[in-house]
């Protein structure tokens, strides 16, 4: 019995400890805003978000530039997963040289810093082959992400015991189809979370294209606080419509997760 009321109580011991954390932060904010004496404007926002005109809901130059990074984060994703899947398997190849441009894409591309490639493919590759600065930015972030998104799966194939592999061998499976009707299903299923990770993670350094002044959110973010030096509110805003996109993406997945081990049992 006691145990039973102990559980019930918890949730409500959270959520005064996030309001006492909550709390604590915004005092932290409110004090150092008051040393700097800082006169808050958050009136002003709300026109930076949305208007209405003539009875019609109008998205301001923030959600416009949400919607750039939506775009573009969707993209990416969707290449990265790939580049993702096809440098992990030439990683676990038999062909020599497979494995070798595997390894040299996966090593070039985490040790080196992501806006050093955003700027060659930019104002290197892209002026040989014509591509735009949209194009440039999605394949940056989709080889960025892709390279570590083969480690995760190359770490989850090899999770994934041999037994697996002679039964499907032994039931007439070719390599390839073992690999898609066997491994990966499996191999997914584990991987979820770090892949999630590099989703979060995608999405935050999308913030980078800005720097080839495409207007995506921060973009944006940084154009209104040179025109009103709203210089707190706009990046708190901008960094809440981040934290939302982020957290939703986290939820998602989570559920996606519970779902997949119900359907195991």
């Amino acid at each position: 019995m006691m145990r039973t009321v102990w559980l019930r109580a918890m949730p409500w011991r959270d959520i005064l400890q996030l309001l006492a954390v909550a709390g604590l932060l915004g005092w932290a904010l409110i004090r150092g805003a008051g040393g700097l004496e800082y006169h808050w404007q958050w009136y002003r926002v709300p026109r930076y978000i949305y208007t209405v005109v003539d009875g019609q809901w109008v998205a301001g130059p923030l959600l416009r530039g949400l919607w750039i990074t939506l775009k573009i984060t969707a993209v990416s994703l969707v290449l990265a997963t790939a580049f993702g899947l096809v440098a992990a398997t030439f990683r676990l190849s038999h062909s020599i040289l497979a494995r070798l441009v595997a390894r040299l894409y996966v090593e070039v591309i985490r040790n080196t810093p992501l806006l050093v490639q955003l700027f060659f493919i930019y104002f290197v590759l892209a002026p040989v082959i014509g591509m735009g600065r949209f194009t440039a930015a999605i394949l940056a972030l989709s080889l960025f992400e892709g390279a570590y998104a083969a480690e995760i799966f190359r770490a989850g194939i090899l999770s994934i015991h041999k037994g697996q592999w002679e039964a499907a061998y032994s039931l007439g499976f070719s390599r390839t189809a073992t690999y898609f009707h066997v491994i990966l299903p499996q191999a997914v299923r584990r991987v979820l979370p770090p892949l999630t990770s590099q989703a979060v993670s995608l999405i935050k350094d999308s913030a980078l294209v800005s720097t080839i002044s495409i207007f995506d959110l921060t973009m944006q973010g940084n154009a209104i606080v040179a025109e009103t030096y709203l210089t707190f509110e706009i990046w708190l805003t901008v960094a809440a419509i981040y934290l939302v996109v982020t957290g939703s993406v986290s939820l998602s997945v989570r559920y996606m997760e519970r779902k997949l081990r119900t359907e195991n049992f």
